[in-house]
């Protein structure tokens, strides 16, 4: 028996067996999330109305302000995953999670059937809170299955299968062509379901600590870990605030303005693969090495510098920009998942988890605001470098809130505790 097959025999063990149930089910999570942003283009096209006016809406159909609003309502419907993950520390874990994966995944099949872009807005928003806190949930029971020991190694594994899930659902954007090939994309998510839901029998339930019981309002934290979760939500909002621009105009800008095809697209999210793999191993060492706050500082960081540099010249600049910054969102994943959870204790984890995403929310918003009415109002006509000013502007003025992460605890090393 090789040293090879050793490893994949021990990896299948009953703990590690639990750790592909939930990277299945944060594969199936990222693919439904991330369909409503691989089909953009495809959906403002066909709802909007292209003309050779040179503008945003001439190239992809509908107005910046249009799809960024659009994008915002995804964004702010989120919020909803602040009560969904509070309900977990009140009920389980894998009871709120097998109820919310399971709607979550029916919702979103049901934009296959969009007669208009705000019908398919609104199926999208109604999903997204559902799949944001099946997320968030997925991250909690990681890291309370897991010893310290291989915490960070699991979290990456997590992160990198709702990368697969987003780079799949990407890959068969480019794949499925047509005039309605967004239904067909949408509809896969009951494919999804079907042979996913059965895994989550696989997984345990978190035990969650009795003698402390949440607050009687959904949400409510104690007071004296107000401070620690205000620098948590700064981070969030922060990783936001870059992530929500850069992801969303992302395949209305390679295809739209760039006239990338479809099918070259599909290649370069499948490269980014593996620069996002390579992104993870990184950030798992280094989250173990250096600790979680330097990890997170440097990955947000990246982010924003590869972003920005995206957005800043032609096809080149897009490829290398995009593939890059997957590599810093793998380092950033695990260390700020890490982070997230390990400096609350157990009895209002998810509850955390919850404002975590909402904080991410309120920063995506802000972002895509104002990425959108910055390239609205910076330009008339749209030219290869014309969304530069706007992800200078979006993705860079929240980087010093970084500092406030001196004040978190270093997590590496500390065990869990349920108190």
């Amino acid at each position: 028996m090789t040293e090879l097959t050793r490893r994949y025999l021990k990896f299948f063990r009953t703990g590690d067996r639990v750790a592909v149930a939930l990277f299945v089910v944060a594969l199936a999570a990222g693919y439904a999330q991330f369909g409503a942003v691989a089909s953009l283009d495809d959906v403002a096209k066909h709802f909007g109305h292209v003309t050779d006016s040179g503008t945003i809406q001439g190239v992809v159909g509908l107005s910046g302000t249009v799809i960024g609003l659009g994008l915002a309502v995804l964004r702010l419907s989120s919020l909803g995953a602040l009560p969904l993950s509070s309900l977990a520390d009140r009920w389980g874990r894998k009871r709120v999670l097998r109820q919310i994966f399971t709607t979550g995944l029916i919702v979103t099949s049901f934009a296959a059937l969009s007669p208009s872009y705000w019908f398919f807005v609104a199926c999208f928003a109604f999903a997204r809170p559902l799949l944001s806190a099946s997320s968030t949930l997925i991250q909690v029971m990681t890291v309370e299955l897991s010893i310290t020991a291989v915490r960070a190694r699991r979290l990456a594994f997590i992160a990198a299968g709702a990368g697969i899930g987003a780079g799949l659902a990407a890959v068969l954007h480019g794949l499925i062509r047509g005039p309605n090939s967004f239904r067909w994309l949408f509809a896969s998510a009951l494919i999804f379901l079907l042979c996913v839901r059965p895994l989550l029998n696989m997984i345990p339930e978190s035990a969650i600590n009795t003698s402390t019981r949440p607050s009687a309002r959904i949400g409510a934290v104690p007071r004296d870990l107000w401070f620690r979760l205000f620098i948590v939500a700064m981070v969030a909002a922060t990783i936001g605030m870059i992530t929500g621009p850069a992801n969303g105009f992302a395949f209305v800008y390679g295809e739209g303005v760039l006239k990338l095809s479809p099918h070259l697209v599909a290649f370069v999210v499948t490269l980014s693969a593996f620069t996002g793999l390579l992104g993870l191993i990184l950030g798992r060492r280094l989250a173990d090495r250096i600790g979680r706050r330097w990890t997170t500082a440097i990955g947000v960081i990246g982010s924003a510098l590869t972003s920005t540099f995206a957005y800043s010249g032609g096809r080149s600049s897009f490829i290398v920009g995009y593939m890059v910054g997957v590599t810093a969102a793998g380092l950033l994943a695990p260390a700020v998942a890490a982070l997230a959870t390990e400096v609350f204790p157990e009895s209002f984890r998810a509850t955390t988890g919850g404002w975590f995403v909402v904080a991410g929310v309120i920063g995506g918003i802000i972002g895509l605001a104002v990425f959108g009415y910055v390239s609205d109002s910076v330009h008339t006509t749209l030219t290869i470098n014309a969304l530069r000013v706007p992800a200078l502007v979006t993705f860079l003025p929240l980087l010093p809130s970084l500092l406030l992460l001196r004040y978190l605890p270093e997590t590496k090393d500390v065990v869990l505790s349920s108190t």
